[in-house]
């Protein structure tokens, strides 16, 4: 084997396939080297000896199962790449799982070029596991006991909730939460985010309130989180707009004042965040003065620096016929500037800019 050859591991209980394989891939001993093994006790003991940089295996096997052997190998290398072999699931489950999920699966019988390029494409890939064991994406383990055709209860727990998803020879038959049983429970342990899970063997639920076919329900669940997450992003952009609101609201409250021109909300480096006052419709202006008030506060800065006053808070300058007011803002890289003409009422412009402070500094 070449220095800095990628390994493969290949595990499947039928030694007429992992021969097959074996021979067919050790065209490819250029790109990577292929070994076989027949269960998933002979795979764990050849981990624990040679790391690999992709294991493909099937999720049924006698003894050890696919599912316990992707524990082991997240445990040993979590930067190993899976590929699940597997003979039962739809076309529709596959994408949405390769898609989403922490393994990458391919459908028995599938062609060794098929193979092959799966391969190829998981090596190149940088990121394995995700995290620690806890962090395998909750659709991978269903799916994994689905496949495997496994008895067992799936118990999920996270810091706010827990609930079991029951299995009965790899159909869904119960899930149950606190609040939720059957379906409904499902769906509402599928939306959580993070946690652990625990598998129990030989677990049978002690009722069965969910009827419905596996994939359909991983699929249905699937739906429902990107529907949740569409309405999440609306949400927050609803949040965004109203914080907007109440900004320029605030602003033009400033703006109305007598004698003032230009009320501007921007970054240290005069960045425009919001502006309200006579140029509005000219951005080549507001960006301009931007720059102006940027080099004001670099300047002012250095003198701070000099007479170890500290950074600058507010500043206040009256000129013969034009008052600049310059307030940062607490917790932000963010400034209010004032700009207007020389009878501005500058007591009346402090205490509104004092009022209006904290909720311009949450705001932001």
């Amino acid at each position: 084997m070449n220095e800095g050859q990628k390994r493969v591991l290949i595990v499947d209980d039928e030694e007429d396939l992992t021969w097959t394989l074996s021979k067919k891939l050790s065209k490819d001993r250029d790109k990577f080297e292929v070994t076989c093994v027949n269960s998933g006790r002979e795979a764990i003991d050849i981990l624990n000896q040679v790391p690999f940089d992709l294991v493909i295996t099937d999720v049924r096997m006698p003894e050890v199962s696919g599912l316990d052997l992707l524990v082991k190998v997240k445990e040993l290398y979590p930067t190993t790449k899976v590929v699940i072999m597997t003979a039962y699931g739809t076309s529709d489950v596959q994408k949405a799982a390769n898609e989403r999920g922490c393994f990458n699966y391919i459908e028995k019988p599938f062609e060794i070029n098929e193979l092959r390029q799966l391969i190829i494409d998981a090596l190149k890939r940088k990121k394995g596991f995700k995290g620690s064991v806890s962090d395998f994406q909750l659709g991978d383990i269903i799916q994994l006991n689905c496949l495997g055709r496994l008895t067992s209860a799936l118990r999920i727990k996270t810091e706010e909730e827990q609930g079991t998803i029951y299995f009965q020879e790899g159909n869904i038959v119960h899930a149950e939460t606190e609040r939720y049983e059957g379906e409904n429970a499902f769906y509402h342990i599928m939306s959580w985010q993070g946690g652990e899970f625990a598998v129990l063997r030989n677990h049978t639920a002690e009722r069965e309130t969910i009827s419905k076919g596996w994939q359909s329900l991983l699929l249905e669940s699937m739906r429902r989180v990107d529907e949740n997450s569409d309405l999440a992003k609306e949400e927050a952009e609803q949040e965004k707009r109203r914080r907007q609101k109440q900004i320029v609201q605030m602003l033009s409250r400033l703006y109305k004042a007598e004698g003032v021109e230009h009320v501007f909300l921007h970054s240290k480096v005069g960045f425009p965040l919001f502006y309200e006052g006579r140029v509005s419709d000219r951005p080549e202006v507001i960006t301009d003065l931007g720059n102006f008030i940027a080099a004001l506060l670099e300047k002012t800065a250095r003198y701070t620096r000099f007479l170890k006053g500290g950074e600058l808070d507010f500043w206040e300058i009256q000129f013969k016929k034009r008052l600049y007011i310059i307030q940062r803002i607490p917790g932000q890289d963010a400034f209010l500037s004032i700009i207007g003409k020389e009878n501005i009422n500058s007591g009346f412009m402090r205490v509104e800019i004092r009022k209006h402070l904290p909720t311009l500094a949450e705001l932001l």
